[in-house]
């Protein structure tokens, strides 16, 4: 059963790009979401099958939890990669059983479009700075020891930062395509108020950080919320993947520049009520500057629905067969009959006389 909605009299929000195509059916969001979560559990099984025998292979010490120990950069390297196999998985999950454009979680332009991307990342610039810096002079921003934090050289950090170019905007850009992208347009595809759609995804993008704090969780959800509203109010995902990504490099960036800062395991979600207050206040400010840059540049907020094919037309409206050759009268008649046959009631064959049939 076809649940295709008909669109408003601009288009399609973000939100209910399911429709696009006019192939939506009840079930796709819900298969593909199970798909979804079911192939991610195997890849990350797979992910840690192979840092085990890595780990045997290289010698390496375990960690706490059994686990090999890869060293700080390693073991950040390997929990990237669990977060960023969750890219093209989603990209999948669109294209099937969702039955559209891979484009169309990305924005309702079919494509991400990289300089509105480039934009938003320059009006994410001065919000994670203020964050950043708030962080510093927090007391907590001193290692759980209580001793000073040791600069790491020059050698690792500048090793360390061109890893984390590498695995974190793709990790950052995979939670945004699960939370923002797949789970909004999966909810959005049955429920046409954007609100519906915005906050069951920033609910379950702060329990995926793990309960820390209540300010930490808090700050958290207003995220989650924020750059929901963002991705629908934008008609794309670039707002929301540029604030996360920049985030995470200045934060993974902060922590390798100190010794064992990398292994450090506190999130967003164990961030005490000051952080997690300036992490609220600086994203309300990065939506403030978005929304002033979408009033300048204006990106596409709404997608056209793919038109419906023509139906066909009845059988009446096909001229009637002319039993009367076209490329006019045949030899012999005067009507032309084709085939060699004789109207009832004449004796004249279009080609002469018949012939007298033989006796029995």
């Amino acid at each position: 059963m076809t649940t295709a909605i008909p669109p408003g009299p601009d288009g399609l929000p973000y939100h209910r790009l399911g429709h696009v195509t006019g192939r939506h059916h009840w079930w796709r969001p819900l298969v593909g979401t199970l798909l979804f979560f079911g192939a991610y559990l195997i890849l990350v099984l797979l992910l840690v099958a192979v840092s085990y025998v890595f780990g045997a292979l290289a010698g390496t010490p375990d960690l706490p939890d059994g686990g090999p120990d890869l060293g700080p950069l390693g073991n950040t390297a390997v929990q990237l990669t669990s977060i960023a196999v969750a890219l093209p998985l989603v990209l999948l999950a669109v294209l099937w059983p969702g039955r559209r454009p891979v484009g169309t979680v990305s924005s309702v332009a079919g494509r991400l479009r990289w300089r509105w991307l480039g934009w938003c990342l320059l009006a994410a610039v001065v919000p994670v700075a203020v964050l950043t810096g708030t962080a510093f002079l927090l007391p907590e921003g001193e290692s759980g020891s209580g001793e000073p934090e040791v600069w790491v050289g020059w050698g690792s950090y500048l090793t360390s930062l061109g890893v984390l170019a590498v695995f974190v905007p793709v990790q950052a850009a995979a939670e945004e395509y699960v939370f923002r992208g797949w789970l909004t347009q999966a909810v959005g595809a049955f429920v046409r108020t954007p609100w519906f759609a915005v906050l069951p995804q920033a609910v379950l993008f702060a329990a995926a950080h793990g309960w820390g704090t209540t300010w930490g969780f808090i700050g958290l959800l207003v995220f989650g919320v924020v750059a929901g509203w963002l991705t629908i109010r934008t008609g794309g995902l670039e707002a929301a993947v540029a604030l996360h990504v920049l985030n995470n490099l200045v934060a993974f960036g902060t922590l390798a520049a100190v010794v064992d800062g990398l292994n450090s395991d506190e999130t967003a979600a164990d961030s005490p009520w000051p952080l997690a207050l300036a992490d609220v206040a600086t994203t309300l400010m990065y939506a403030a500057l978005v929304l002033w840059l979408a009033r300048r540049h204006h990106p596409q907020r709404l997608a056209q629905p793919a038109p419906e094919p023509a139906p066909h037309p009845p059988y009446a409206s096909y001229p009637p067969y002319a039993p009367y050759s076209p490329y006019g009268a045949m030899p012999g008649h005067p009507h032309g009959v084709p085939g060699g046959v004789t109207p009832q009631g004449t004796d004249t064959a279009p080609y002469g006389d018949v012939p007298p049939a033989p006796g029995p």
